[in-house]
């Protein structure tokens, strides 16, 4: 079962099950997503990168930016940045120090290992694509 363009969140149970991850699509739980998402305190949704793509031209690729409703409620933001071409402006990380977070960003297949084996107060904005 696919999930395009839906901007509802899916619930999650805590312990997620990352069950698959290729180009371009993700499993959570039994269900696929065709886009980047973003997980919440155990909340999956769709990122909204529409706030981001005024930095395009600067990055060569739509960058994570401040400008979007990134998941803050955490002690911990993992970022899954794709194979490595998610661009992170310097702004994020910035508040992520201001707010006392430990961001790391990681390939996204990094970047699922590292929630699967400390899933506890951590937020997901994984990238599926390039």
């Amino acid at each position: 079962m696919s999930k395009r363009g839906a901007g509802k969140k899916q619930s999650v149970k805590a312990g997620m099950n990352f069950e698959a991850f290729s180009f371009g699509s993700i499993r959570i739980d039994g269900t696929t997503y065709e886009y980047d998402v973003v997980i919440d305190r155990g909340q999956v949704s769709k990122r909204n990168k529409k706030p981001s793509k005024k930095f395009r031209a600067a990055f060569g690729h739509t960058p994570l930016s401040i400008e979007e409703d990134l998941p803050w409620k955490c002690r911990r933001l993992v970022v899954g940045t794709g194979t490595g071409d998610l661009p992170i402006m310097d702004e994020v990380k910035r508040e992520a120090d201001r707010r006392e977070i430990e961001l790391v960003i990681l390939p996204t297949a990094e970047a699922i290992k590292t929630l699967q084996e400390n899933p506890e107060q951590s937020n997901a904005i994984l990238h599926v694509t390039c």
